[in-house]
């Protein structure tokens, strides 16, 4: 290939000794064999590649934890991959509570080294998710009721554009740009190679807690659930997770931001129904919150498991009705898989943001719900993915909208969906920005046309 531009960084065409280890990703089924893979060391090696992929006609995507749930987001077939999971520095100032970190970061190594300082950093439920994806996705999780969304927390970003040119955006300087990264999902405008996030102080403890009940509890345990989590206290983050009938049980967990006695009298109305089986509820120093079993540790290269996920929010709690396809749709998952139904209470600072004030719409709801259904063998594929989006359908009339962190290439006409009413302002946002629609995967935003 003949190109003025030279690719500069860690360089893998395929054929190339590691070649195999760069393709892999967390999901088996979203692999995709790219041309060359480019791992940058520095900004300057985004912008070469972007450069070389526009003189050489060649799709891009940009990756960074290997985090996608869905195929040809951050692979696709004779593309390049601008991978920036080099990018790793974390840069704490303290006096002023922000921090500044390289895209490539894994939320775990966040959280962590800032833990460690005496400073809270958002997570969700996986250490090895990058916060390059998560962070202009949304990034939820058991602190959001306290600290908002991960992007809620985004001050200013550094990011190459469709023509290889680095851009700073900020509350000052294109601050359209940062307001479109703050929910408008990762791939859109260009690629983003630095983050800085405001901080607040750790308390010295935290509350974290488990409580497992039987699978065949999990009616009673989710009715009581819906009707607790998201009027708790907001400093409480509350996680359901609905195993599949077969090997699968009923487990919260979470953490609370105070004392361990008052956890316990908060937990009361979830923990007093059915017969728990396992029951830890524990006060740790806040540095030691992350590795408990908040963040478990989530490989990236070893996992077996293919998934086809959906999501959406509920508004209200869900009937009986939802609640009976829920159950079917968990007594025909794989059995002895990581499939089933997740719940995250909704609230606090969430819903003190105005949908208007950031790309993310989705703040007016009770609890997010997300479901997956998981397979080892590629010839189950088309019956799992099937079984999801079947129960998305049956599900619609109960839940609204969709997060764009977790997409699902089942949902036709997916901008309203994902980003709610902001969805034509995210298009004059990519207009400008990218208007030649050189950042585009099967669920991007399409630029606005001119008038």
């Amino acid at each position: 290939m003949k190109s003025k531009t030279k690719l500069t960084g860690r360089v893998i065409f395929r054929g190339d000794p590691g070649y195999k280890l760069a393709r892999k990703n967390w999901d088996p089924h979203t692999n995709r064999f790219p041309k060359v893979f480019v791992f940058a060391q520095r900004t300057l090696d985004v912008a070469n590649a972007i450069k070389w992929a526009r003189e050489n006609h060649v799709p891009i995507r940009a990756r960074s934890g290997r985090h996608a749930l869905e195929p040809n987001l951050s692979q696709v077939n004779g593309g390049i991959v601008i991978d920036v999971s080099d990018l790793k520095k974390i840069k704490l100032n303290k006096k002023n509570g922000t921090v500044i970190v390289g895209t490539g970061n894994r939320v775990g190594r966040i959280v962590k080294t800032l833990a460690a300082q005496g400073f809270i950093a958002g997570f969700g439920d996986s250490p090895s998710v990058g916060i390059g994806g998560i962070t202009p996705g949304g990034g939820i999780g058991p602190l959001q009721r306290t600290i908002g969304l991960i992007s809620d927390n985004l001050i200013g970003l550094e990011m190459v554009d469709a023509k290889g040119k680095v851009i700073v955006a900020n509350k000052k300087r294109n601050a359209d740009l940062l307001w479109a990264s703050r929910g408008g999902g990762g791939g859109n405008f260009g690629i983003y190679t630095k983050y800085k996030f405001k901080v607040r102080r750790a308390p010295a403890f935290a509350t974290v807690f488990k409580v497992i009940w039987p699978w065949d509890q999990f009616e009673k345990v989710f009715k009581a659930w819906q009707q607790w989590a998201p009027s708790v206290d907001t400093r409480l983050g509350s996680e359901l997770n609905i195993g599949p009938k077969k090997g699968g049980n009923v487990t919260m967990i979470g953490l609370f931001l105070g004392s361990r006695t008052e956890a316990i009298r908060l937990l009361k109305p979830v923990t007093s129904v059915g017969t728990p089986t396992t029951k830890i509820i524990r006060l740790l120093p806040y540095a030691k919150v992350p590795d408990s079993f908040l963040l478990a540790p989530d490989p990236v290269l070893t996992q077996r498991f293919s998934n086809q996920f959906s999501s959406g929010f509920a508004r209200r709690q869900l009937p009986d009705k939802a609640i009976k396809v829920m159950r079917e749709f968990l007594e025909k998952a794989e059995g002895n898989t990581p499939a089933g139904f997740f719940f995250l209470n909704w609230g606090g600072a969430i819903s003190r943001v105005s949908p208007k004030a950031t790309a993310f719409f989705w703040r007016k709801a009770k609890f997010y719900v997300e479901l997956n259904s998981s397979w080892v063998k590629p010839s189950n594929a088309a019956k799992n993915i099937a079984l999801v989006r079947n129960t998305r359908r049956k599900l619609q009339p109960f839940i609204v909208g969709s997060y764009i962190n977790v997409p699902d290439q089942g949902i036709k006409n997916s901008g309203p969906v994902y980003y709610g009413t902001n969805f034509p302002r995210l298009r004059r946002v990519k207009a400008k920005y990218d208007p030649e629609n050189v950042f585009r995967n099967p669920q991007s935003i399409p630029p606005a046309r001119k008038a």
